[in-house]
């Protein structure tokens, strides 16, 4: 560095600045991350990561093709939250696998509670990390200790997945608008209110049509794919 004193004013050259580390495809990920956790997923853009990585967009390019792949970057490594249930063990006498499925499912679905914004992208985003592909294996895994035909199996994981995630996305929809509760209540008061001569159905139906813990619903739901999963043969080719 130079002996001549620098004025507050003037810049520092390239040479007395500490150098950067080099990119890499997981530091960007983790920055990504932590942007999302400070400021919510729309911050996460490739404009604000490289202003955060000190880089031009473009650099970014070498290692994300675009937003869309980096939200679903940033997804996969919040999988690493899920539970896998590997040592978990149902005490009611259930079918062990079942129990697990169950708890892997609810683990998923809560912790895109936990990360609103990510539960509406994680509709469309295609992540493709090792924490998607060990969630993925592991649903296989257990779903396949049923003794269903692969296909079942299969077809039957992606079916969980979508109904974990658009349940996901939905809550996540509702706790950021800032009328759900009055909707809520306006509902609550209209199906209370109706006519049994007019509307039989739903008056048949109350209060257990709004009724019901959240988990206990979420559970309950679960259940009732796999029960549709065991029972139901994929049709055959051509049919």
């Amino acid at each position: 560095m130079s002996t001549r004193s620098r004025s507050a004013g003037e810049p520092l050259s390239r040479r007395e600045r500490p150098s950067k580390p080099a990119l890499s495809r997981r530091w960007i990920v983790d920055t990504a991350v932590r942007i999302m956790r400070a400021e919510g997923l729309e911050k996460v853009t490739m404009r604000r990561l490289a202003q955060e990585l000190d880089t031009g967009p473009a650099s970014l390019y070498v290692y994300v093709a675009n937003t869309a792949e980096l939200h679903a970057a940033v997804l996969d490594a919040l999988l690493g939250e899920v539970d896998l249930a590997q040592d978990v063990a149902r005490a009611t006498g259930e079918e062990d696998w079942r129990g697990r499925l169950v708890t892997v499912l609810t683990s998923y679905t809560l912790m895109l509670f936990r990360h609103p914004q990510l539960a509406r992208s994680a509709l469309v985003a295609r992540p493709s990390g090792e924490n998607y592909l060990r969630l993925v294996d592991r649903l296989l895994t257990l779903l396949a200790q049923s003794g269903a035909a692969k296909a079942q199996v299969a077809w039957g994981v992606d079916k969980l997945l979508q109904e974990a995630t658009a349940s996901a996305a939905e809550q996540s929809t509702r706790d950021r608008d800032p009328a759900a509760d009055d909707d809520w209540d306006a509902l609550t008061r209209a199906l209370d209110a109706v006519d049994a001569s007019t509307h039989p159905g739903i008056s048949a139906h109350m209060p257990e049509l709004i009724g019901g813990r959240a988990g206990a619903r979420m559970e309950w739901g679960f259940q009732v794919l796999i029960n549709g999963i065991l029972a139901t043969p994929v049709p055959a080719p051509g049919d």
